[in-house]
């Protein structure tokens, strides 16, 4: 009987001390969580109009981008020098004259984008793998529905503009 009693003591604190280690780590999660989201709110209201008006600024310099690259008219720049050396109305004055005529809400202008977004987020990578990653990029754009690309995009050009805020 005092035997039975000493397993059922070692389960109970065996189990007792599982929960207890579940809590803790269960708050500390919880916590961490909290804090987290309250960062997220803080930056959203903090940064949240900057980043609103950034968006569309990155995404013509991104279409730009992509267009000189394609039409080969200007291989010297990257999308971070279009951004800062170029003012908003100049960046959509170039990107008109690239598109020679295109609507920058066509096809042509969104997959020059994606190229721009893309190649600016390898940016970082060694060229051979950035050449690699582009190809992929190449055939993804040409096998995607425009919703598809569209959410893509839109989604590269967010994370950049968070990016540009930092």
């Amino acid at each position: 009987m005092i035997m039975q009693q000493s397993k059922l003591n070692k389960r109970f604190f065996s189990l007792y001390w599982i929960m207890s280690v579940a809590v803790v780590f269960s708050s500390a999660l919880h916590a961490e969580q909290s804090q987290t989201l309250d960062r997220d709110q803080w930056l959203k209201a903090r940064f949240g109009a900057q980043h609103d008006a950034l968006i569309p600024v990155v995404a013509v310099a991104d279409m730009l981008y992509g267009c000189q690259q394609v039409k080969h008219a200007d291989k010297s720049v990257n999308v971070k020098s279009l951004l800062t050396k170029l003012d908003k109305n100049h960046l959509a004055e170039k990107l008109l004259a690239c598109l020679a005529g295109e609507s920058p809400k066509s096809d042509e202008a969104l997959n020059y984008g994606l190229t721009g977004c893309f190649n600016e987020q390898f940016a970082h990578l060694p060229l051979a793998e950035k050449q690699q990653k582009m190809l992929l990029v190449g055939k993804a754009i040409n096998g995607l529905s425009r919703a598809e690309r569209q959410k893509s995009f839109t989604q590269c050009v967010t994370d950049q503009a968070i990016h540009y805020l930092r």
